[in-house]
């Protein structure tokens, strides 16, 4: 039986943002304090390609900050593809965890296809 789920992402694995930059060819992402244009904040600072400033994920509350001065500083683009990739990653990973085998697959649309099975990790 196949399930179509939609999700909304919360970014609250920092493992998971390892992976999604991994993913992405992206530096490592860096804990702490991250300057944005008018603030400084707290947490999980990623650098996208392109971005002059860092996409910040406060994994504890979930909540996202940036700075991309309504795309002159970043493209959105970029952050749906890194929030995309974190998602896969995250989906996963909880999978692996409950013993699912996984399998992805990218569409047509640039959208990706994560298949999971009951029984064996792959």
């Amino acid at each position: 039986m196949s399930h179509v789920m939609q999700i909304k992402t919360q970014v609250r694995d920092a493992t998971a943002v390892r992976a999604g930059c991994v993913r992405l060819g992206l530096d490592e992402p860096v804990e702490g304090e991250v300057k944005l244009f008018s603030e400084t904040v707290t947490g999980l600072g990623v650098r996208l390609k392109d971005w002059k400033y860092p996409v910040v994920f406060n994994t504890t509350t979930g909540e996202t900050k940036f700075d991309n001065y309504q795309g002159h500083w970043g493209r959105q683009s970029r952050l749906d593809e890194f929030l995309q990739a974190y998602a896969v990653e995250k989906t996963k990973l909880e999978a692996r965890r409950k013993g699912y085998s996984v399998a992805e697959h990218r569409l047509a649309d640039g959208s990706i296809k994560v298949s999971l099975t009951v029984g064996g990790a792959s």
